[in-house]
This record gives structure tokens, sequence and C-alpha cells, in this order.
């Protein structure tokens, strides 16, 4: 049975496991983890950015409704 070797491309370059060397496999590893947690970091910035959004517009809103008598 033929083995399915794993392919990577490097700036436009095809690279099998097997030519790369194990300080390289290492490298591509950080890589793939760097990218996790960029794109981690990304969706928490996404959601953050909304939240904070969600309140600029309820202080918005509050601001701009009618003043309540305090006084009563």
């Amino acid at each position: 049975m033929a083995e399915d070797k794993k392919v990577i491309t490097i700036n436009d370059v095809e690279y099998t496991e097997d030519q790369l060397t194990d300080q390289q496999k290492v490298m591509i590893n950080h890589i793939n983890s760097l990218q996790q947690k960029i794109n981690s970091a990304q969706f928490n910035m996404d959601q953050l950015m909304v939240g904070k959004d969600a309140f600029v517009n309820m202080l918005t809103a509050s601001l701009e409704a009618p003043a309540e008598d305090d006084a009563e």
C-alpha cells in the first residue's frame, strides 16, 4: 500500500516531510502553533471589539435619553 506523504508548500515550492531536517520540522510546528494563537487572538479581539461597541452604544443611548427627575 502506498504511503501518503505530507506535502508542505513554502514560497511556491512543495516539500515532503522526508525532505526536511528535524530542525525545519520543529520550525514548521512553531509556525503552525503561532498561526493558531494569532487566529485565537483575532477571534478574542473581535469579541472584545463587539462588546466594547455594545457598551458605547448603550452609553450613547443613555446620554441621549431624556433625563429622569430624581427629585420625586
